[in-house]
């Protein structure tokens, strides 16, 4: 039991981050399929609603940012597994790393993204991106529940 409470988190942290860190070179890079995802299917989507750009190189929600987002919430949970004493640091990422993924979630359920993505080439991804995104809410989930406590001492200690 020791050995699970000691290093059983290392698991969902090093899935979020295995995900996290191999989509990087996807979004940084503007490969086919990211610019497919984010400015052919999702860019013109928000459009219809009235956001032009949102998805765009340069806006709110282009690959550039979330990758962003993406790769501090991979830093903070691998900062705070690393360093002794600094648990609330995991905590911290987890809840970016959940707001982040929360997102895609829902990009992939009510957008025209669809849960098996079709890639700039015409083939579908079964559902794998999706199926991604689902295990790092969860693990995210479990993270963030471990270090609830940490989390909420936080909270409690600003003024």
């Amino acid at each position: 039991m020791t050995l699970l409470r000691r290093h059983g988190l290392k698991l969902p942290v090093l899935l979020i981050c295995f995900v996290f860190v191999q989509s990087l070179y996807f979004k940084f890079t503007r490969h086919p399929e990211t610019i497919y995802i984010f400015e052919t299917r999702l860019d013109p989507w928000a459009a219809s609603l009235g956001f032009p750009g949102l998805f765009a190189p340069g806006g709110l929600f282009s690959a550039r940012v979330i990758g962003s987002a993406e790769l501090l919430a991979a830093a903070l949970l691998l900062f705070g597994t690393v360093v002794p004493g600094r648990l609330v640091i995991q905590g911290l990422g987890a809840l970016l790393s959940l707001a982040v993924i929360s997102g895609a979630i829902g990009f992939h359920l009510f957008t025209p993204l669809g849960i098996s993505v079709i890639d700039a080439e015409g083939r579908p991804d079964h559902g794998a991106l999706f199926a991604m995104a689902c295990l790092v809410w969860l693990s995210s989930l479990v993270v963030i529940a471990a270090r609830r406590h940490d989390l909420l001492a936080l909270v409690r200690s600003r003024p």
